[in-house]
């Protein structure tokens, strides 16, 4: 798996395990919703500048961006579309 793949892979991964939506992370990263989307599409290209700011919004080590699954182990779903339920 390449780079972009394990950046994509994992992103997903995190994101969706924590319930934040794409908007939601790339608000708090500081990047376009879009962007974030190329990136876990594999058509953007980060910098480690970006991946610093994804890891701190996402409260991991950077490491953990670029973590080779398991073997075996499933492609992340995308979190379930339209608006959460009120609490």
């Amino acid at each position: 798996m390449d780079g972009r793949s394990l950046l994509a892979w994992n992103l997903r991964r995190i994101r969706v395990a924590r319930g934040i939506s794409q908007e939601r992370l790339a608000f708090d990263a500081g990047i376009d919703r879009s962007y974030l989307g190329g990136l876990e599409r594999r058509t953007e290209n980060p910098t480690i500048d970006l991946l610093d700011r994804l890891s701190g919004a996402l409260q991991v080590p950077l490491a953990e961006l670029l973590r080779v699954p398991a073997k075996g182990e499933v492609r992340p779903k995308p979190l379930r579309a339209g608006r959460k339920p009120p609490s």
